[in-house]
Order: structure tokens, then C-alpha cells, then sequence
């Protein structure tokens, strides 16, 4: 293959690898939407949906004030304290995944041609330095933004006050502790309607799955209902 189609090679590569890395699954599926959402279970006196659908929204605008503010309100109404993220975290995080996706294959485009423009034009080697120097801090940026929603993708928060965490998946099983609604808890592993969670305190025990709302939903999984855009605070 000529050198000269190495760098239009990788540029297709890039716009087909992007979508299906950033696209999301449903249109509807967005800040605002989910915003909103939380806006009207807060009003409904449901903060543990108020809470889920805050989370889902600070995903796609980590940034946006008034979803981390109604957040931060809702989660002090119902006397649930938030688990401090490191400064690096907020400093990753402050790009949505769906720009992380994008700024990854350019960053992979950007070190490509540049690899290829080191030996097409030797003379300047400055030029694709810079290009492979910027590509891999954007490839760096974006693996980070992935190494930290990891995680949350195992984050759940409790729908039902008083939820009873067991020491079995089992309905009849002993009540280890009990959750707060709108509480935070990291999900381990499930068995058929039960899921095994730990608390931000280190406690575990079984839960049912219908106490429990993803912070990322499933593939295929429940809709997001709402399309209006934002409404005021």
C-alpha cells in the first residue's frame, strides 16, 4: 500500500470506529430530558428516582451546575451524604463519554498520520511530532474518562426507603442492614431477583433488584421518558 493513502485510511477508520463507540443507544437519552425527570420526582417526593436520573444526567453534562446543584439538594434532603471523587477524577470526568469517544479515534488519527508523516517528510519531523505529541495526550484523556466510568458503571442507587440488605438472596433471609432511599451502593454480583451490594461504608449484603435503579442502564433496558427541554429550577 503507497504511503499516501496510509493517512485516508486511518481517517475512515476513524469515522467508522467513532460512532459506534459515542453514538448513544436512544435519542432520547439526553441531559436535559433526564434533568428534567429529576426535576419532577423531586417534586413528587421520590428522591431515590430523583437521585438516579440526576446521576444518568451528570454523565452526559458532568460539567452543567444545575444538575450536580439539584443533585447535591436532593441527596442532602434525604440526609445521604456523596462519596468524594478525587481531584483527578472531577479533572477526567469533566469530559462527557461521548467526547471522550471522539477525542480517542482522533487522538488514534493523529498519531497514525503522524507516524506516516515522519517518513514521507523527514525535514520536518517538528510537525508530525506535535501531531503524535497532541494525538496521545487526546488517546490518554480518553482511556482515563474510561478507567473512571468503569466503575460507575457498577453503581446503583436505592429506590425504596428502609431497603433491607440480607445475608442471602433469599425474600426470608436475615436483614443485615438497612439502606436509605437515594443512597449510592456499588453493585458486586446477582443472584436471579437479588444483587449483592456494598454500601460506601464497606457493608454487604443481598438486595432486591427492584430496590435498585442503574446508574447505567443496560443495554436495551428501561426508556427514558421526556423530551422537553429544560425546565427552569
Amino acid at each position: 500500500m503507497r504511503a499516501s493513502k496510509i493517512p485516508m485510511l486511518i481517517a475512515g477508520l476513524a469515522l467508522w470506529v467513532g460512532p459506534a463507540l459515542a453514538q448513544p443507544s436512544k435519542p432520547a437519552y439526553s441531559a436535559d430530558a433526564l434533568y428534567n425527570l429529576g426535576n419532577a420526582y423531586a417534586r413528587a417526593g421520590k428522591p431515590g428516582l430523583a437521585v438516579l436520573s440526576y446521576e444518568r444526567a451528570a454523565l452526559l453534562a458532568p460539567d452543567d451546575p444545575d444538575i450536580n446543584a439539584n443533585l447535591g439538594y436532593v441527596r442532602a434532603s434525604a440526609h445521604v451524604s456523596m462519596k468524594p471523587r478525587s481531584r483527578y477524577a472531577r479533572l477526567a470526568q469533566a469530559t462527557s463519554p461521548t467526547s471522550a469517544a471522539w477525542l480517542g479515534v482522533l487522538g488514534i488519527a493523529l498519531v497514525g498520520i503522524g507516524l506516516v508523516a515522519r517518513k514521507v517528510a523527514p525535514r520536518h519531523l517538528w510537525i508530525p511530532g506535535s501531531g503524535i505529541v497532541l494525538g496521545a495526550a487526546l488517546i490518554a484523556l480518553s482511556v482515563s474518562n474510561a478507567m473512571l466510568l468503569w466503575p460507575r458503571m457498577h453503581e446503583a442507587v436505592v429506590l425504596i426507603d428502609q431497603t433491607p440488605a440480607r445475608v442471602s438472596p433469599a425474600p426470608m433471609a436475615d436483614t443485615a442492614f438497612v439502606l436509605r432511599e437515594a443512597e449510592s451502593v456499588t453493585m458486586t454480583a446477582e443472584h436471579e431477583d437479588f444483587i449483592l451490594i456494598r454500601s460506601n461504608g464497606g457493608l454487604v449484603g443481598w438486595v432486591a433488584r427492584a430496590n435498585l435503579g442503574a446508574v447505567v442502564p443496560p443495554v436495551g433496558g428501561e426508556a427514558e421518558p421526556g423530551k422537553t427541554r429544560r425546565a427552569a429550577r
